[in-house]
C-alpha cells in the first residue's frame, strides 16, 4: 500500500501562520498536522504502508527531511515530488506518478479524522471518504444508490445535490488505472472551473465500471483556517482525553493544569492556569497568564495574559493582552 499526500499548496487561509511554515507541517496537540493524518490512515488500514509520497512546493530541504522521517516512524519509505504550479487536485496527484501503482490511498492534508474501525481494502475496488454536511457548496459530492454505491460526483455544487461532502482521503485498488485516467484529462485538457479535478477522473472510472463506494467516519476535523484549526486541537486532545500529554521535563510552578492538554518538552508554566485544551510547544514560557482552547508553538513567551481561541507561532513573544489573537512566529506583541 503507497499513500499520497498532495500538500503543495500556500495555505493562504491560514497566513500568518503558513508564511515561514508549510501549513501540513503547523502542530496540533504536539505534532504536525501531516503526520497525524498518515498515523490515523496507518490505523484504519488492513495492509503496511511501503511508501508515503509527499506532493510539495518548493519547501526547502529541512521540510523535506521532516516528511521522509515522519513516513519512517511508519516504517514506510518517504519519497518527494514537487507542483511547481496550483492546476488542480488532479495535476497535483499526478505529480507522484512514480508511487501511482498498486493499491493507494490519497489523502489531502488540511484534514484529520477519527474513525473506529478497520477498512478492508479488497472488498473494494476504491473508497471515498465522505461526511454529511449542513453547506455542502463548497466541497465535491457525492450521491449514492440504494446498494450503497457512488452514482454520481459533483465538484462544488451551487445547487442542492447531496450533501455527502468528500473529505479529501480517497482509496484505490489500481493506482496505475487511477494514473491513467488522471493523464487522460491533462493530455485533453479537460477542467473544470479552471484546474483540472480529481472528480472528473472518478467520473470517468465509474463510467467505465469501477464501483466506489462511500467510506463513513466518526468526526472529520478540517484545519482549513486559524478558527477550524484551534477547534481540531480542541477535538485531538479530547480524543486522548485520559492519557496526560504534558511531558515529565515541564517546569510548573504555582499553577494550574487543566487537563487535557499537550505541554511540549521544557515549558515552563509559572503563576497561571493552562487549559483545558491547550497546546503548548516545547521551550514555552507562560507566566501570569491564563490560556485555554489554544495552540502556543515552540520557543514563545507568553505573559500577563488572558488567552482563548487564539494561534500562536513559534518564537513569539507577548506581554499584557486578552484577546482571540493569530499571530506568526517571531512576531513581538506589548501593551
Amino acid at each position: 500500500m503507497k499513500i499520497i499526500v498532495p500538500m503543495a499548496g500556500m495555505g493562504k487561509r491560514m497566513r500568518p501562520h503558513t508564511l515561514t511554515v508549510p501549513k501540513p507541517l503547523i502542530q496540533v496537540a504536539g505534532k504536525p498536522i501531516v503526520q497525524r493524518l498518515v498515523e490515523d490512515i496507518a490505523k484504519v488500514i488492513d495492509e503496511n504502508i511501503d511508501e508515503i509520497a509527499f506532493v510539495i512546493g518548493d519547501f526547502g530541504k529541512e521540510t523535506e527531511a521532516k516528511l521522509i522521517a515522519i513516513a519512517e516512524s511508519l516504517g514506510a519509505k518517504g519519497s518527494i515530488h514537487y507542483q511547481e504550479e496550483a492546476l488542480g487536485t488532479a495535476h497535483a496527484i499526478l505529480c507522484a506518478q512514480q508511487a501511482l501503482t498498486g493499491k493507494v490511498i490519497v489523502a489531502f492534508a488540511d484534514t484529520l479524522f477519527k474513525a473506529d474501525f478497520k477498512i478492508e481494502t479488497a472488498q473494494h475496488d476504491g473508497i471515498i471518504w465522505v461526511q454529511k454536511i449542513d453547506d455542502p457548496r463548497m466541497f465535491g459530492v457525492v450521491k449514492v444508490n440504494e446498494h450503497n454505491v457512488i452514482t454520481d460526483f459533483v465538484e462544488k455544487p451551487q445547487s442542492f445535490v447531496s450533501d455527502l461532502a468528500i473529505i479529501g482521503i480517497y482509496y484505490f485498488k489500481d493506482g496505475d488505472y487511477l494514473k491513467k485516467e488522471l493523464q487522460y484529462l491533462l493530455d485533453n485538457n479537460i477542467k473544470e472551473k479552471g484546474e483540472f479535478q480529481l472528480t472528473n477522473a472518478l467520473e470517468n472510472m465509474k463510467q467505465k465500471g469501477a464501483q466506489f463506494s462511500p467510506g463513513k467516519i466518526t468526526e472529520w476535523l478540517d484545519c482549513g483556517n486559524k478558527d477550524a484549526t484551534v477547534y481540531t486541537n480542541s477535538r485531538v486532545l479530547a480524543f486522548n482525553e485520559g492519557n496526560s500529554l504534558v511531558a515529565k521535563s515541564v517546569k510548573n510552578v504555582n499553577s494550574l493544569i487543566i487537563e487535557p492538554c499537550y505541554i511540549g518538552e521544557n515549558a515552563l508554566i509559572e503563576n497561571s492556569i493552562v487549559g483545558p485544551y491547550a497546546s503548548i510547544g516545547a521551550n514555552t514560557s507562560i507566566i501570569n497568564s491564563n490560556v485555554k482552547n489554544s495552540i502556543i508553538q515552540n520557543n514563545s513567551t507568553i505573559q500577563n495574559c488572558i488567552i482563548d481561541n487564539s494561534m500562536v507561532g513559534a518564537y513569539a513573544e507577548l506581554k499584557q493582552s486578552s484577546m482571540d489573537l493569530s499571530v506568526s512566529d517571531y512576531s513581538v506583541y506589548k501593551v
